[in-house]
């Protein structure tokens, strides 16, 4: 009979918007491990037909309502950051639905080496703490975020300030991490280094109990 692969290690991943945190996802995706991406689960219950649309159009109404049928994310946001009930009432709606899907992700890749959820708000959420073995911070400078995502997203500096605020502050950040990632002032094949570097690091680990 053939020996069951031994459990996964858990990492969580966070870091602030424009952190590098996506680049580092693709990286460890690369080595073999399993990525479980909130964000993207996140679009896929909001597009067109999505499992949380019923419930947020009939919470929030339609004007976060595109057209077609998903959600009008940038309305979304603007609603969630001016009130913070409003906000709970999406992570309320959404928060359970991301939480089923991803331990079914998880479940579904149990003999990766690794398995990374990439979670913005890992830290704030604080559950996630509990839930994984170990939490990667990849960090910069709030003017790097700044430049990173008005260059690749066309926001106002305005806008990504307001998510910035809205998020835990780096140094909240940094004392809840096992590892840390720099990414400020270094082109993406350092980055892509550092992460090799780490990944050999976490090779002898096997996973602790949680």
């Amino acid at each position: 009979m053939p020996l069951a692969p031994p459990p996964p290690l858990r990492i969580g991943l966070t870091g602030g918007i424009g952190s590098g945190k996506s680049t580092v996802a693709r990286r460890l995706a690369s080595h073999g491990a399993l990525v479980v991406d909130t964000d993207a689960i996140a679009r896929r219950l909001t597009q067109p037909g999505g499992a949380a649309m019923p419930a947020l159009r009939k919470a929030f109404g339609d004007s976060v309502i595109r057209p077609d049928g998903g959600l009008d994310r940038q309305q979304m946001r603007q609603l969630a950051f001016a009130d913070v009930l409003c906000r709970r009432r999406l992570e309320a709606i959404l928060h359970p639905m991301i939480s089923d899907e991803t331990q079914r992700e998880a479940l579904a890749g149990i003999a990766a080496p690794v398995v990374v959820f990439d979670v913005p708000l890992l830290v704030e959420s604080g559950r996630w703490l509990d839930l994984v073995h170990r939490v990667l911070v990849v960090d910069c400078s709030e003017d790097t975020q700044i430049a990173r995502v008005v260059r690749r997203s066309g926001w106002t500096v305005d806008a990504v300030r307001a998510v910035i605020e809205a998020q835990v502050s780096r140094e909240q950040r940094l004392l809840k991490a096992n590892d840390v990632l720099l990414n400020d002032g270094i082109d993406e094949a350092e980055l892509a280094r550092r992460v090799d570097v780490l990944w050999q690091s976490w090779k002898d680990l096997g996973a602790p109990t949680l």
